[in-house]
């Protein structure tokens, strides 16, 4: 028997309407890769065929009955609340416009629709196949002017990437594929399809080392050391193997420094930048120097508003530097460079420890299979938000938010059995 949806006057049949959310969801990995106002016009699309139904009450209780969903949208609603002592009102609502989907993507994956386990796979491969044209996009460039890229990462200059150009997004996606890659290599039964996968992940590791974004390249390691002792814990296979793999990552990085002049160069960059953070000097144009001052900006503004500043924060960050810091750049004044800071700017104390359950909620997610792999996309997201605010950007806000709620929902499907 078909279930008939009313949608925006549309009758659509319960396989109709799924067809039609696999495709939207497609469209949206395609705008993440091409097109900011393409990944606007998805997103509502996405929304309309998810919310907007007769049954939407009962998608809005289920969605109050889920930690993880009310978690998320946490991130959403700290901020809003800030409106009433925040003073610079047109940066409320810049924070707001960007952090909606914060909102918005739990509201939406908490209603009873679903995919099929071939469905979500292929939304798998074709993330895996996008990210895969996106690296030889950046890496073609690469190849154009090598000489010249490789000399500028001696200035911090990394080579183009897509997501406009955004190296700390795109080396967390690249990491992302890899885990991706992984954990299908690890469900398949198929050695053709190994093969293929074993294929994307070696690619994905050698492209974060020749990329040499730190977010990306480290959580790739976190992510390898950590499975390489998850086998050595569980594992029932041969035990000089897995040696053998740990033997090899500890190599990797040894290898790259002679084979990959960008991350040669982008090593002494960060040896030469952390002598100025230790010594405690500005030297203007460092990407670490400014990082590490902007921890300290960030920190004094909780100390003195326990309350927090709301969208001011912006404005009481630029204060602290003309008092601490009346040397530096403009360009150099950059928000406090993590997430935990940036919350606790916003609201203060509570506001973070409301930050850190939020990111504690998904490593204690009930899920039916592939934990590890659940656990360790979360963990690679925390780890992120440390050193960098990605939240307070389009791309940060999406790669985080449709993720985890994907993986959400693909890792509970009806009728799979844990693992």
């Amino acid at each position: 028997m078909l279930y008939v949806y009313k949608n925006m006057g549309i009758g659509i049949d319960r396989m109709g309407k799924q067809q039609f959310i696999f495709l939207s969801v497609l469209l949206m990995l395609i705008a993440l890769f091409t097109s900011r106002a393409l990944l606007t016009t998805s997103f509502i699309l996405f929304l309309l065929l998810t919310c907007f139904h007769k049954d939407f009450v009962v998608q809005l209780i289920r969605f109050a009955k889920k930690p993880l969903l009310i978690g998320m949208s946490f991130l959403f609603f700290i901020p809003f609340v800030t409106w009433f002592w925040a003073e610079d009102k047109q940066m409320w609502a810049q924070f707001i416009r960007i952090k909606i989907p914060l909102f918005l993507f739990p509201l939406a994956f908490a209603g009873d629709w679903q995919l099929s386990e071939k469905q979500w796979k292929r939304v798998a491969y074709f993330f895996l196949m996008l990210l895969l044209a996106g690296c030889a996009w950046s890496l073609w460039h690469y190849a154009l002017d090598a000489e010249a890229i490789n000399k500028n990462y001696l200035k911090a200059k990394l080579l183009m990437t897509p997501l406009d150009n955004d190296h700390v997004r795109y080396s967390l996606l690249v990491c992302i594929g890899l885990i991706c890659s992984v954990m299908l290599f690890r469900k398949s039964m198929l050695k053709s399809e190994k093969i293929i996968l074993a294929l994307f992940g070696a690619f994905f590791l050698v492209y974060l080392h020749v990329l040499s974004a730190r977010t990306g390249l480290l959580a790739a390691y976190i992510f390898a050391f950590a499975g390489l002792l998850y086998l050595l814990l569980f594992s029932q296979k041969r035990k000089r193997n897995i040696f053998l793999i740990a033997g090899i990552l500890l190599l990797m990085p040894v290898a790259a420094w002679y084979f990959f002049p960008t991350f040669q160069n982008r090593i002494r960059y960060v040896t030469y930048d952390f002598s100025f953070v230790k010594n405690e000097k500005y030297l203007p144009g460092t990407s670490d120097g400014n990082r590490m001052v902007s921890y300290k900006a960030g920190w004094k503004i909780l100390k003195e508003n326990p309350f927090g500043v709301g969208a001011d924060v912006g404005a009481k960050t630029n204060q602290w530097y003309d008092q601490n810091f009346p040397q530096m750049n403009a360009n150099d004044r950059i928000l406090p460079s993590s997430e935990f800071l940036m919350y606790a700017a916003f609201a203060g104390w509570i506001s973070l420890a409301l930050f850190i359950l939020a990111m504690i909620l998904p490593l204690v997610e009930k899920i039916k299979t592939e934990k590890f792999f659940w656990i360790l996309l979360n963990v690679v997201m925390v780890f992120s938000f440390l050193f960098d605010i990605g939240l307070e950007a389009q791309f940060g806000v999406f790669i985080y938010s449709f993720v985890v709620l994907w993986w959400w929902k693909w890792l509970n499907m009806p009728g799979i059995n844990s693992t």
